[in-house]
């Protein structure tokens, strides 16, 4: 199976997860500005972490759910950047998953590119590398956050949170290919 399918099989497991929520809770999530949503994010990475460094687990359960909730709340702050948060849940659930799915071909025709020049070397990467780079990312994220979006020479929040979903990506195909 090629990368590209690979990415197609992930997002289609956060796409429907994404649908189902929408209609259970329509588009609540459009009232969360920036910073919330990368902090939920920032949370679940967190999460991630410590599920990876656990030697005693209270709870059993794996990163696989975490990650996909990382990938679809950086679509969703994808969104918010193209158009703003909103007051109210102004969104209808079919208008939600076209912006999903824009920002989607947005993340793979990146992460296309990105793979041509580098030789697909994420394969090389372990999950917690993949781990740490998000929280990296996220790290970078709030920084800007806090400088108002400004930024000298660095490129801005929208290219992070791309980077994040295709390493959230990747960790899945990683994790799935573990557990074949």
């Amino acid at each position: 199976m090629t990368t590209n399918q690979e990415f197609d099989q992930v997002i289609e497991t956060c796409r429907d997860l994404f649908e189902m929520k929408t209609k259970d809770y329509g588009t609540a999530w459009r009232i969360l500005r920036l910073s919330s949503l990368t902090d939920q994010i920032y949370i679940k990475a967190c999460r991630i972490r410590s599920l990876q460094e656990a030697t005693e687990k209270k709870i059993e359960e794996n990163e696989d759910s975490e990650f996909i909730g990382i990938i679809n709340y950086s679509l969703m702050a994808l969104i918010q950047i193209e158009l703003g948060f909103a007051d109210k849940a102004d969104l209808t659930s079919e208008k939600a998953l076209t912006h999903y799915n824009v920002q989607v071909k947005k993340s793979k025709d990146l992460m296309i590119d990105k793979n041509h020049d580098y030789g697909e070397a994420w394969r090389k990467l372990r999950v917690s590398s993949l781990t740490d780079l998000i929280l990296q990312k996220l790290l970078r994220v709030k920084q800007i956050e806090d400088n108002q979006g400004q930024t000298l020479v660095s490129e801005g929040i929208d290219a992070n949170y791309l980077d994040i979903i295709n390493y959230s990506v990747f960790a899945l195909i990683h994790l799935t290919s573990k557990q074949n």
